[in-house]
């Protein structure tokens, strides 16, 4: 049995509305006599109020090459994983100190030594902490790092497992790329961090329960998501047929996990799905049967912040874990994330 102790999110400083970044990528991505119409439509159509940058929007336009991206990934990222893992770990009431195994997962920069690696000592980890940097995940890394946290602390049930994610996605921008893909990256993604914190049974932490997980990759699907990495970095991978494969596979992946527990999906009490786009929601809520209000904390973080990759799915979790009333004691719920793969992650937990 794991027990999630705290959950933090953090997001970068600069905030904008979505209008303001439309206007700032068609400078940037519309080559001359680019349609913005286009990428007006896309903007408008992407659920997305307002989003957090990790740069000022005017310096957007002079970040030239990789390498410069990159290092302001390290930079920038580190500065804001400090921040969630430190508060993660004071929400928990637990020291740095007594943090065995950190996970850390991102898709959108690369660092060696990674990121917990760097931050062990600026936070106060123990040097013999075990490490575990996961990259190439993407969306589905916040989930898939709460389940093998859960698996590690199944075998250590005395000792305490940190996820760290942190996801700039807008480092990833394509200048001068008007294709379909890269103006809808550019409508949807945000910059963000989130630290979870999770101790095995035999400590005495509150916190909802981790009861089971699953991974599933889809055979045939691995063209449809991820990354192209170039001279020029990160350039996305989004098939238009994303959202069919949702409404092809989700929905009896769910079903029959649920059922290996007696459960089916109106016994779910909270659904923590991360944000993939209102096609991909819409697509999860019907395949799933929900009502309208089950994927309402979603929705509203893709308005406020927008996609944060990995981490989205950790600030859903954190605001599922401040409703008021919250999920009755004892009912399921349900997080789950998909992934580039195509893969899907569901983490089964109990309140």
């Amino acid at each position: 049995m794991t027990r999630i102790a705290a959950v933090h999110g953090v997001v970068p400083p600069h905030r904008y509305q979505q209008r303001e970044i439309t206007d700032a990528l068609a400078t940037i991505c519309l080559p001359t006599g680019g349609d913005r119409g286009v990428l007006d439509r896309l903007h408008a159509t992407a659920g997305v109020t307002a989003r957090h940058l990790v740069l000022p929007l005017e310096e957007y336009a002079g970040l030239n090459g990789f390498g410069r991206a990159n290092d302001l990934f390290i930079e920038e990222g580190l500065r804001l994983g400090e921040q969630a893992l430190t508060a993660a770990l004071a929400e928990a009431g637990i020291e740095p100190h007594e943090v065995d195994l950190v996970i850390s997962t991102s898709v959108t920069g690369i660092a060696a030594p990674s990121l917990e690696a760097l931050l062990v000592g600026r936070v106060g980890l123990r040097p013999d902490v075990k490490r575990l940097p996961v990259f190439g995940l993407g969306c589905a890394g916040g989930a898939a790092g709460l389940a093998r946290l859960h698996d590690y602390l199944e075998g250590h049930p005395d000792q305490v497992a940190v996820l760290l994610s942190v996801e700039l996605c807008s480092l990833t921008l394509q200048r001068a790329d008007a294709t379909v893909r890269n103006l809808v990256a550019g409508a949807l993604f945000g910059d963000g961090a989130a630290a979870l914190v999770a101790v095995g049974r035999d400590r005495a932490n509150p916190g909802p329960v981790v009861t089971a997980t699953r991974s599933r990759l889809y055979p045939g699907t691995e063209g449809v998501l991820g990354w192209h990495i170039g001279d020029t970095g990160f350039r996305i991978v989004l098939g238009p047929e994303l959202p069919e494969l949702v409404r092809l596979h989700l929905g009896e992946e769910v079903r029959s996990f649920l059922a290996e527990h007696d459960l089916k999906p109106p016994d779910v009490t909270a659904w923590v799905c991360h944000p993939g786009g209102p096609k991909v929601l819409d697509a999860v809520q019907e395949t799933l049967g929900l009502d309208a209000n089950a994927l309402q904390l979603t929705r509203s973080s893709l308005a406020e912040v927008g996609n944060l990759s990995s981490a989205s799915v950790l600030h859903i979790l954190r605001d599922t874990l401040a409703l008021r009333p919250p999920p009755p004691p004892g009912t399921p719920g349900l997080l789950l994330a998909m992934g580039p793969g195509f893969c899907s992650e569901l983490v089964l937990l109990r309140w």
